[in-house]
């Protein structure tokens, strides 16, 4: 398995995956994926074996320590450019028949190398309460509600620290 770059071309199976795994309210649209991969420069990145995608993982750099919900939309802004800002994680998604093969993992593992070889302050996502204890197993600080009223759900921010 490879842990590469997204391009344009994985729109498709990224969509295909994405709906496997979420509800039409939580689910990114084809339209924010698509803004997503011309704009995000260093943290789109997709897992491949035998030239098949089995997940991802993408979000912006923003300068904030906390997922703003602006990201999850066309207009995101990758502030990639600039030195320290965090990556803000808005979907990281397997597909069914690979989940439980440590996909994930491998996805936020090559993510925080990407942190560290740009020299980001850490990364953020949101998650909801059922999966805090996942992303603590993988280094991730649970610190309160967010204020995130992105599908109108309840959502933990979770931050990771790049302690370098």
């Amino acid at each position: 398995m490879i842990i590469r770059q997204a391009r344009l071309t994985d729109l498709d199976r990224i969509l295909e995956i994405e709906l496997e795994n979420f509800s039409a309210e939580e689910a990114i649209p084809r339209s924010v994926f698509e803004a997503h991969l011309k704009e995000i420069k260093t943290s789109f990145l997709v897992a491949e074996k035998e030239g098949r995608i089995l997940g991802y993982v993408e979000g912006p750099v923003m300068p904030h320590r906390y997922l703003q919900d602006q990201s999850f939309t066309e207009e995101v802004k990758d502030y990639s450019h600039q030195k320290g800002g965090y990556i803000s994680v808005t979907c990281l998604s397997i597909a069914k028949k690979a989940q439980a093969l440590g996909i994930g993992r491998k996805l936020l593992a090559a993510l925080k190398e990407v942190a560290l070889e740009h020299e980001r302050e850490g990364i953020n996502l949101t998650c909801h309460n059922y999966l805090i204890a996942y992303y603590e197993k993988h280094g991730f600080i649970n610190e309160g509600k967010s204020k995130s009223t992105f599908a109108g759900e309840e959502w933990y921010d979770m931050v990771w620290e790049n302690k370098n």
